[in-house]
């Protein structure tokens, strides 16, 4: 199968260029490094790997690529962690929506060629920003209020593109809900905004990452945003690149969605331990609260049934594994002056 993934340069489209590639995927990539700038990736080189610099907002370009792949992936977005939500509130409405229109145009438009069998949307737990259903199904989607945040709300609204795509033209699709995803090579995006931690300037937006840094650094105590009582399930790249794939392959995910998930829950004072004793071993936890941000959702707890009886997808690499991981390569950024 040959496979179209937007954003295939990005924190989990790199993880997801290698699941598929190591299954016998071709794969076509096309980003145009907004993010991160121009970074190499170790599959760069592999003979069933395409990359195009271009943008997923040129229709032509899209249809162009999709009209030889079996299946496409809708990943590319403009994303971050929760400085981002509130930096970028009209643009992560604004420019989502001109990526996954003409991502939805040219998947339409293969598919009614015969070529593209499906398309599968990566959306987000933020879906479920305004939820008091713990632990969350799929099917609240639909019954609980809107989600606060217009990154929540865009991602919402990717879903309902999935589906008038297939009421309207018969266009099969799955809808995919990551969780908190943790892993290597999440760097220093260049339009963050510039964001102090007590003492540490923040390069990152999401919490594992920044709080790595900030005891790497010497922060002592350990400055946490909000109450440190939020909820989250953080799930490595590599476990939910492999979900997608599986959903990929599976005739019980089409027309279907899905929260792929460890089924673990961790505060961030819990997480915050786990970075703490990884690298300062037994010296004693000591942290502060700072105020939080208007859309730091206190709870995040999917229901993970689903793509386990439907899929057989369950996680694989512990949290303390996962962590252990970021630490060392946050260490060599540090070393190599990125962070």
């Amino acid at each position: 199968m040959k496979v179209l993934l937007t954003g295939s340069t990005g924190f989990l489209g790199g993880y997801l260029v290698n699941e598929l590639l190591s299954n016998g995927y071709e794969v076509i990539g096309i980003d145009n490094y907004s993010k991160y700038g121009k970074i190499k990736r170790e599959f760069d080189n592999n003979s069933k790997y395409k990359f195009v610099e271009g943008d997923c907002k040129d229709i032509e370009k899209m249809k162009e690529l999709a009209s030889n792949c079996d299946h496409v992936i809708a990943a590319a977005a403009m994303i971050g962690g929760i400085t981002y939500f509130h930096e970028f509130a009209y643009d992560l409405l604004a420019e989502n929506e001109r990526i996954l229109a003409s991502t939805f145009d040219a998947a339409i438009s293969s598919f009614k060629s015969g070529k593209t069998k499906k398309i599968t949307v990566i959306s987000s737990s933020m879906v479920f920003e305004s939820t008091n259903l713990y632990p969350t199904p799929e099917e609240e989607v639909i019954t609980s209020p809107p989600p606060k945040s217009t990154y929540g709300f865009q991602k919402l609204s990717s879903e309902y593109y999935a589906k008038g795509a297939y009421e309207q033209y018969g266009l099969p699709y799955t809808i995919i809900r990551p969780f908190n995803c943790i892993g290597t090579g999440e760097g220093r995006a260049l339009s963050d905004k510039e964001v102090f931690s007590g003492n540490i300037k923040l390069a990152m937006s999401h919490v594992l990452p920044d709080l790595i840094q900030k005891v790497l650094k010497g922060q002592n105590p350990l400055h946490l945003l909000g109450d440190g009582k939020q909820v989250r399930h953080y799930t490595h790249g590599k476990d939910l690149a492999r979900g997608i794939r599986l959903s990929l392959e599976s005739n019980s995910a089409m027309n279907n969605d899905f929260n792929l998930s460890t089924s673990r829950s961790t505060t961030v004072i819990e997480l915050a331990k786990i970075v703490w004793s990884q690298i300062k071993g037994n010296e004693e936890f000591r942290y502060i609260l700072d105020d939080g941000f208007k859309y730091d959702v206190q709870k995040r707890v999917p229901s993970t049934n689903k793509a386990k009886e439907l899929l057989g997808f369950e996680t694989e690499i512990d949290l303390e594994d996962g962590v252990k991981e970021v630490i060392d390569w946050i260490k060599s950024q540090i070393i190599a002056g990125n962070m």
